[in-house]
């Protein structure tokens, strides 16, 4: 899949959003990909995901133990493209603000893959990678379905997107007038 199919997924699931947002990462954007109406399709997700799985089979060399994804954002990405990639997923969560792997077991070595959905800072990959780290997780690549930056945005490791979409964003203290001017909403995962 190319971008303009990935984002033709999204507009037909009424996924691209127009207005003024406040991204997981605090920036504000114009546009928000809400991918929760897309993941609520199993057969766009598995579209999508199938897709991420041979990309992440093309670049990624040797074997994968597991895919993890951050949780929320990267529950659903991350356990459909480890059906494909037939691997083990499982997820970070937050505990007291820090991704622990809280629910499984990861043996030392293990060589993992992190699915993510969509990606503007890298934010919540880079705390993935520093708890498998201090595991003894060897972090091979990083995946999304949407780099927002367009390969932009250093992860740490190789990072593997399906599409990228460049979409402006801005500190919340500078923001263009025609953005100022519309009231900021949340729809984002972090600090709920």
């Amino acid at each position: 899949m190319n971008t303009a199919e990935v984002l033709d997924v999204f507009r037909s699931a009424g996924a691209v959003l127009e207005g003024h947002f406040i991204l997981t990462s605090g920036l504000r954007s114009p546009v928000f990909l809400q991918k929760a109406r897309v993941f609520m399709h199993a057969d766009k997700t598995e579209k999508l995901c199938r897709a991420l799985a041979g990309r992440i089979r093309a670049e990624v060399d040797g074997r994968i133990d597991y895919v993890v994804g951050p949780a929320i954002g990267g529950l659903i990405p991350a356990y459909e493209t480890s059906r494909h990639l037939g691997v083990p997923a499982v997820w970070v969560e937050r505990e007291q603000g820090v991704f622990r792997l809280r629910r499984f077991e990861m043996e030392k070595g293990a060589r993992v893959v992190i699915v993510e959905d969509i990606v503007t800072t890298g934010l919540s990959i880079r705390e993935t990678i520093a708890c498998l780290r201090d595991l003894g997780a060897e972090v091979v690549a990083a995946a999304c379905i949407i780099d927002r930056s367009a390969g932009k945005t250093d992860v740490g490791v190789p990072l593997i997107a399906l599409a990228e979409y460049e979409v402006p964003a801005y500190p919340a203290d500078a923001l263009p007038p025609e953005l100022a001017a519309i009231p900021a909403v949340k729809p984002g995962s972090r600090n709920i």
